[in-house]
C-alpha cells in the first residue's frame, strides 16, 4: 500500500479500510479518545490526519 498518495485528511471509511474495521468502530475510537476527529463543515463530518492513522499502523511518518 502507497501511503505517500493518501490525502493529509482521511474519512471515516478511508480510515476502516486502511485500519480493517467498521467505520463505527472508529467513530467509537474518536469517542474514546483514542482516535481524534476534526469536525469539518456544518453537518460535523470527522476527518482523520494521516499521520495518527499510520502511527496507529505502526509506520514512521517520516519514512512513509
Amino acid at each position: 500500500m502507497s501511503f505517500e498518495n493518501l490525502p493529509d485528511l482521511l474519512t471515516i471509511r478511508e480510515v476502516a479500510d486502511i485500519l480493517r474495521v467498521s467505520p463505527l468502530t472508529i467513530k467509537r475510537w474518536g469517542k474514546r479518545g483514542k482516535l481524534p476527529a476534526i469536525r469539518i463543515n456544518s453537518r460535523g463530518d470527522r476527518r482523520y490526519r494521516k499521520e495518527v492513522v499510520l502511527r496507529m499502523l505502526g509506520v514512521d511518518v517520516e519514512a512513509a
